[in-house]
C-alpha cells in the first residue's frame, strides 16, 4: 500500500484522503544500553546533556529541547545485536568548543577528530558505552 503525505493531507492509493493536523515536534531515539547510570554519565559528561528521567529500566536525557530516550536491554544478546550497529546525529551549533571540551575524554572512548564531510558538514565522531557512534555536526563555515 503506497501512502502519499502532503502538508494538509494524507492519502493512501486507492482510499479517500483523510485530513492531517498532527505535527511531528521532535523524534528522540531510543537506544538500548547494558548499563544504565554509566550510559546516564556518558551523555551528560561528554555530551553535555542532563538527565529528565532516572530508572533503572528508563531514562531520558535531555540539551536545548532534544531529548535521547535509553531502555535496559533485555539481555546481554540484544546488546550483541546492537553494539556497532546503532548510529544517531546530533547537529549542533558551536561545534568547536563541543570539540575542546570532547577531545579531553579521547584515552576514554572511541574518537574520530573533527573533520569536514563532502556533504558540508563539520562533524566528530564518538562512541558511547554501548557502541552506539555518535555523529555531532555542524554546517561547515564558509571560508573567504
Amino acid at each position: 500500500m503506497a501512502i502519499c503525505l502532503d502538508k494538509r493531507k494524507a492519502s493512501v492509493a486507492g482510499g479517500s484522503a483523510v485530513t492531517n493536523t498532527s505535527i511531528a515536534k521532535r523524534i528522540s531515539p531510543m537506544l538500548a544500553t547494558a548499563n544504565m547510570q554509566e550510559t546516564i554519565l556518558f551523555y551528560e559528561s561528554v555530551l553535555g546533556f542532563s538527565p529528565t528521567l532516572k530508572s533503572p529500566e528508563y531514562s531520558i536525557v535531555e540539551r536545548d529541547g532534544q531529548t535521547i530516550h535509553f531502555q535496559k536491554a533485555a539481555s546481554e544478546e540484544v546488546m550483541k545485536c546492537v553494539r556497532e550497529h546503532t548510529e544517531i546525529y546530533i547537529e549542533v551549533s558551536g561545534i568547536h568548543v563541543l570539540w575542546e571540551h570532547v577531545k579531553t575524554f579521547k584515552n576514554r572512548y572511541r574518537i574520530r577528530d573533527l573533520f569536514d564531510r563532502e556533504y558540508g558538514m563539520t562533524e566528530f565522531h564518538i562512541g558511547d558505552p554501548n557502541g552506539c557512534l555518535v555523529f555531532v555536526g555542524e554546517p561547515t563555515a564558509k571560508r573567504n
